[in-house]
């Protein structure tokens, strides 16, 4: 599960949760991990999430 908030605090980032546990806390601004790890398919989903405008 992908989430972002409109108006969340900054920089802009997204939540990754698998089954129900945090995997990482992505900052989208600067490319980096906030809280936890991401793999690269995460990485490749969140990419496509923000060409699709999702994010």
């Amino acid at each position: 599960m992908f989430l972002s908030w409109i108006g969340d605090h900054t920089p802009k980032h997204v939540h990754v949760y698998k089954d129900g546990k945090l995997i990482v806390k992505w900052d989208i601004e600067n490319n980096l991990a906030m809280k936890g790890s991401a793999t690269q398919t995460i990485l490749k989903y969140i990419e496509e999430l923000i060409q699709e405008g999702k994010i």
